[in-house]
C-alpha cells in the first residue's frame, strides 16, 4: 500500500514540505484513542532473538531510526509504534537555527537516494528537552549533537558541552556529529587533534554524570583508510563507547540520475542506495581494526532486508534507517526484523 499509493502521493510534493506534513499527521493521528496501539500491532515484530545488549543498554531489536528524520524529538512515541528498537534525535545545537536556504532536500528516485544540505536546522536543544520530558514510550533514545553554524571550530567544544548538559537526563546515549558535510568547516573536527580533545572531554563529562551515558562518534564515509586508522586510534585512546558508520557522502560516483540534474542540485550529502557498498566497506574495515567486541552501528543505504543483513554480517551490532524508510515505508522495519530472525 505504501509504495503503490502513499509514496506516489508523497513524492508529488516538495520533499521538505511533505516531511513536515507527515510528522504533523503522525502527531495528530496519535492523539486518536487506540490508534497508536493499532499501529504497533501491525508493524512491531517482537522476538527474543532480536534483543541486543550494547554498551550496557538492552535494545528490543537492532533496527533504529537514524538522526535527521526526527531532529526535534517531535514523534518519538509515534516512531516507536512502527517497531524501531531505538530512535536517534537531532542533530541538535545549543541555539535554534534555520539551516541553509531552501530548496535543500532533493529526491533521486532513479537511484533510490536523497541529497540534503539541511545545515543542522533545528529548534535548539531546549525545545527538544521539553518534548523529551513528555514522551510516553520507553524506546531507547539517542541524542545526536553538533555545533551552531555561527560557532567557530575553536569554540565548537562549548556547543557540544552545552548540548550534553541539557540532554544528559533525558537520553540513553550520545552521538558526536562531526561528519555532516552541510555545516561549513565541521568535518575539520574529524582531524586527529580536535577530535581527540572533543571526545575526551565529552567522555569525561559522561563518566562524572550521575548516570553515565555511552558516547559514540558518527563518521563520514569519505575518510581515507589512513584517516580511518586515526579514528580507530582515537576511539580506543579516548575510550569512546562506539562508532556510527556512516553519515552521508559528498561523492556523486555512478549515479543513474542525469548529470545535469545532479549539477543543478549542487552541494549536499548523498544518502540511500548509492551509499550502501561504501558504508558496509567502512563497517567491515572498522570491525577488523577495532576487534569483535567494539560496538558499531551501521547506517547508509539500507533499502532492503538483505542490505541490513549485509551490514550485520560486515560487523555492525545495530543498524539505522533513514532514506530506506522514506522510499520503502514503515513496513521495512518489520521485514528487516523478520529477516534477522529467519537468518538465525
Amino acid at each position: 500500500m505504501y509504495k503503490s499509493l502513499l509514496r506516489p502521493l508523497f513524492f508529488s510534493i516538495d520533499p521538505e514540505k511533505i516531511h513536515h506534513r507527515v510528522l504533523d499527521m503522525l502527531r495528530i493521528s496519535a492523539a486518536l484513542p487506540g490508534l497508536t496501539a493499532i499501529t504497533s500491532s501491525i508493524f512491531r515484530f517482537k522476538h527474543k532473538s532480536l534483543e541486543r545488549t550494547l554498551f550496557g543498554i538492552r535494545f528490543e531489536n537492532p533496527v533504529g531510526l537514524a538522526a535527521g528524520l526526527d531532529k526535534d524529538a517531535r514523534v518519538i512515541d509515534e516512531m516507536a509504534a512502527f517497531g524501531f528498537g531505538f530512535i536517534e534525535i537531532g542533530t541538535l545545537t545549543p541555539k535554534p537555527q534555520p539551516g541553509n536556504e531552501r530548496p535543500r532536500l532533493f529526491r533521486l528516485p532513479q537511484d533510490g537516494a536523497l541529497i540534503n544540505r539541511m545545515g543542522f536546522n533545528n529548534e535548539g536543544v531546549d525545545a527538544a528537552v521539553s518534548r523529551l520530558k513528555k514522551r510516553k514510550s520507553s524506546v531507547i533514545v539517542g541524542g545526536n549533537i553538533g555545533k551552531n553554524k555561527t560557532t567557530s571550530n575553536e569554540d565548537a567544544l562549548k556547543d557540544y558541552v552545552t548540548c550534553f548538559h541539557a540532554l544528559d537526563p533525558y537520553v540513553d546515549y550520545f552521538v558526536i556529529n562531526v561528519s555532516s558535510p552541510n555545516t561549513p568547516g565541521l568535518r575539520e573536527l574529524q582531524e586527529k587533534e580536535p577530535l581527540e580533545k572533543l571526545l575526551s572531554t565529552i567522555k569525561s563529562m559522561s563518566l562524572k554524570s550521575a548516570s553515565p551515558k555511552p558516547v559514540l562518534l558518527k563518521i563520514a564515509p569519505d575518510l581515507t583508510w589512513h584517516q580511518l586508522d586515526d579514528v580507530v586510534e582515537i576511539l580506543l585512546t579516548t575510550k569512546t563507547d562506539g562508532v556510527i558508520a556512516t553519515n552521508t557522502t559528498i561523492s556523486r560516483a555512478d549515479l543513474k540520475t542525469d548529470t545535469n540534474r545532479i549539477q543543478q542540485i549542487g552541494n549536499g550529502g548523498l544518502s540511500g542506495a548509492p551509499l550502501a557498498a561504501r558504508s558496509t566497506e567502512v563497517i567491515r574495515y572498522l570491525r577488523e581494526k577495532l576487534g569483535e567486541a567494539y560496538p558499531i552501528i551501521g547506517v547508509g543505504g539500507i533499502m532492503t532486508p538483505q542490505d541490513a543483513l549485509d551490514k550485520l554480517k560486515a560487523g555492525a551490532n545495530l543498524i539505522q534507517l533513514y532514506t530506506g524508510f522514506i522510499y520503502e515505508g514503515p513496513g521495512l522495519v518489520n521485514r528487516i526484523n523478520k529477516a534477522i530472525v529467519e537468518q538465525g
